[in-house]
């Protein structure tokens, strides 16, 4: 279930897979995933510090109020407020400033060549709604506050929230004034669409065989050649620009949920590299994702600019040498750990299969499977020793978003490190990503990214194991665009007889 409607909360997929068809960027992507204008018609850089961009005339909120450049204006506001998770979409902006009715100009600290490729996922919401409702600020998500902005919506998109019943159920219907029906975006003939959380595998494939849900989007892995045999069913295949992997606590000198109660093992280098080599991605692979997933040895997929396959090579699967390395490092017997992980598939699965390899070399792990609602406020509040992510680079499709990130020192002010749980720091990581900010030469650019990949190679603050490759499951009426970021846009879907 989407954990909030507020767009500048949470940055978290299944939010995304919600906000994505409510509320909307100044700039987006065509079918080859290419940015093209959107809530914003043209755009023009006076220097390199300050974006200028020219807003789409008669945009219309769900509440028929008219977009101008102070629902921008605010918005990025917004979005840059401690609260916000957004603010990895705004690297380098310091500021907003309205030049006109439909003017603003984006004034940046220090330049970010990747702007444009950022803000396809910086949504704007309306200023006028905000200050009614008291939803000024965003909702603070790692808190679990409840705002107003995180239980209604009132975005430009194609469609608009009828209803919202928490873990229940989502109505989405069709946004009759949306700009893009006019424009040539409209692709679709649906005039309402119901969300529903399954958590059960077996219960939401039994509703899409018998013909109560149309579509399911992450249909188990094991289940993808019964679908494709069924009648009325088809599976539409396609990769999504993330990879899975596991982190762990490097910040604390003593391991709070595991054995080790006067150190923590993970702060050794050798009991990192231990891990990395326990670990069978080839296997997980063949029988967790049955086929359906690309070992990845990066946090970068193929698509992401600054992508170089040299960067990609996993840690070799070797028991042997990671037991050796956990003799060395002092832990011959091993040691006892909990690794968490939300109650999402692949991740759960993925979380079994790891603790049986790393069993096999003497880590006891403690797989903690935790509702997906509680999941990520606690991991956000640093309360885990070992946990279990994705992340979700096409987004922007540039280096630098995934490597602020999730790489750089956690910085609470700028934003910077904000899914970098386990708070490694890296003086040389850092430094490169701050170079990156400001490269526009492409291949400079893929150069940095390079070097900061190695040093995450060489440290291994986290261990990368797959880029999934999710099927899409739906009766054959349906027609769906197979987004990079394994989303279903329902203006650029159809449901025929």
């Amino acid at each position: 279930d989407p954990q909030t409607l507020d767009p500048h909360s949470a940055n978290l997929l299944a939010t995304s897979r919600l906000l994505g068809n409510v509320y909307e960027p100044l700039v987006w992507r065509d079918r080859d995933w290419k940015v093209i204008p959107w809530l914003a018609v043209s755009w023009t850089q006076p220097d390199e510090r300050t974006w200028r961009f020219r807003l789409r005339e008669g945009v219309k909120f769900h509440d028929g109020s008219v977009l101008t450049a102070d629902d921008v204006v605010f918005s990025v506001e917004r979005g840059l407020t401690p609260t916000s998770q957004m603010r990895v979409a705004l690297q380098g902006v310091e500021r907003a400033v309205k030049v006109d009715g439909l003017t603003v100009e984006l004034r940046l600290k220090e330049p970010n060549p990747a702007l444009l490729a950022h803000l396809t996922n910086f949504r704007i919401m309306s200023r006028a709604w905000a200050v009614k409702n008291g939803a000024q600020k965003p909702q603070d998500y790692t808190a679990k506050e409840d705002t107003f902005a995180a239980r209604n919506a009132n975005g430009t998109g194609a469609f608009r929230v009828k209803e919202r019943q928490t873990d229940v159920r989502t109505v989405l219907v069709a946004h009759d004034g949306w700009w893009g029906r006019q424009a040539g975006q409209w692709d679709s003939n649906l005039t309402e669409v119901v969300m529903l959380p399954v958590k059960s595998n077996a219960t939401r494939l039994a509703a899409l065989l018998s013909g109560e849900v149309d579509f399911v989007i992450d249909p188990p892995t094991q289940d993808v050649a019964r679908l494709k045999a069924s009648p009325g069913i088809k599976v539409q295949p396609g990769g999504e620009m993330r990879v899975q992997y596991i982190a762990f606590d490097v910040f604390r000198d003593e391991l709070v949920y595991g054995s080790e109660k006067t150190k923590n093992p993970f702060k050794d280098l050798r009991v990192r590299r231990a891990v990395a080599h326990a670990i069978d991605a080839e296997a997980i692979r063949a029988k967790v994702m049955r086929g359906f997933s690309k070992p990845a040895g990066s946090v970068l997929s193929p698509g992401i600019a600054g992508y170089d396959p040299s960067f990609d090579a996993r840690t070799p699967y070797d028991r042997d040498r990671a037991k050796r390395l956990l003799a060395e490092a002092g832990y011959p017997n091993g040691f006892e750990v909990t690794l968490d992980v939300g109650n999402v598939q692949p991740a759960a699965d993925i979380a079994q299969a790891v603790a049986s390899m790393l069993a096999q070399v003497g880590i006891r792990v403690k797989t903690n499977i935790v509702p997906q609602s509680n999941y990520f406020p606690k991991i956000e509040r640093f309360d885990t020793s070992f946990y279990v992510l994705s992340w979700g680079g096409g987004v922007t499709s540039d280096s630098l978003y995934t490597l602020r990130a999730l790489l750089h020192t956690p910085d609470r002010k700028t934003g910077a490190g904000d899914f970098n749980m386990g708070r490694w720091s890296n003086a040389e990581v850092d430094a490169i990503v701050a170079r990156l900010q400001r490269e526009a030469d492409p291949a400079k650019r893929t150069a940095l990214t390079g070097e900061a990949l190695k040093v995450a190679a060489r440290e291994l603050p986290l261990v990368p194991i797959h880029q999934p490759l999710i099927p899409w499951a739906m009766r054959k009426g349906v027609t769906a665009w197979h987004s990079p970021v394994n989303t279903l846009y329902f203006f650029r879907a159809r449901l025929d007889p």
